[in-house]
């Protein structure tokens, strides 16, 4: 259960008394709480979804997404990852490659999150980002093999936020991967594992903007009293 796979898990009562089910706020609320599960159950897990969000909001913004269309994708950048939250710490943090088996088990991650999402009324467009992130462009990814513009523009986002992110931090089988030859993974995949125009925004964004890429480090959970939501997004200075 989320209880005994990420702390002290969902707090629902304290939901409850700060937001009305169906509001924009109660929908941060959710994502906030749910973050914190994550941060309890795996801080590096928590840090690199952190980071995805951040890319996230700053390469929608570039695309010309409203402030508030592209901190409503940074929420789902946040909570990418909840269903790894599910999944033995021997998969995980497996240093070596994935059996079959244990590969069919991380990818079912995002139908996860996605059900543990609409359980809590999370908007469509979140949890579609969500459940979609890993597609390709292609159509050979999942968990349902949609290809090109079928695949909802979040998750085309958010796919090339995490896939960088990921290149560029270290996990238990990899070393980070220096900031060009990043990039041009990137480069090489679009068309066939990224939309090439969201790839071309995130690539621009890494030439001209020398503070656009993001340090990997574990961080604390952001703060959430913003009147205006989002308070650590609000404060990212790519975010005008």
């Amino acid at each position: 259960s989320p209880e005994q796979s990420s702390g002290k898990g969902f707090n629902t009562v304290a939901l409850a008394q700060n937001a009305v089910p169906g509001t924009r706020r109660y929908t941060e609320r959710v994502v906030y709480e749910l973050a914190n599960s994550i941060r309890e159950r795996d801080a590096v897990t928590y840090a690199h979804s952190r980071r995805v969000a951040i890319y996230a909001n700053r390469l929608a913004r570039a695309m010309g997404w409203s402030r508030r269309a592209g901190r409503d994708l940074a929420l789902a950048g946040l909570v990418h990852d909840l269903g790894k939250t599910w999944m033995l710490n021997a998969v995980l943090n497996k240093a070596g490659a994935l059996s079959e088996d244990e590969r069919t088990a991380m990818e079912r991650h995002p139908r996860i999150a996605a059900r543990i999402l609409v359980a809590y009324s999370a908007p469509e467009s979140l949890v579609e980002a969500v459940l979609h992130h890993h597609e390709a462009y292609d159509g050979h990814g999942y968990p349902d093999g949609l290809a090109g513009d079928a695949i909802p523009l979040g998750a085309r986002v958010l796919a090339v936020a995490d896939v960088f992110d990921v290149l560029t931090s270290s996990r238990p089988y990899k070393a980070p991967m220096q900031t060009q030859a990043a990039r041009d993974r990137l480069l090489a995949g679009a068309d066939r594992s990224f939309d090439p125009r969201v790839v071309a925004a995130f690539v621009h964004l890494l030439d001209t903007q020398p503070d656009f890429q993001l340090t990997p480090r574990v961080v604390s959970l952001p703060p959430t009293s913003d009147e205006h939501g989002s308070a650590w997004v609000a404060h990212d200075t790519c975010d005008e």
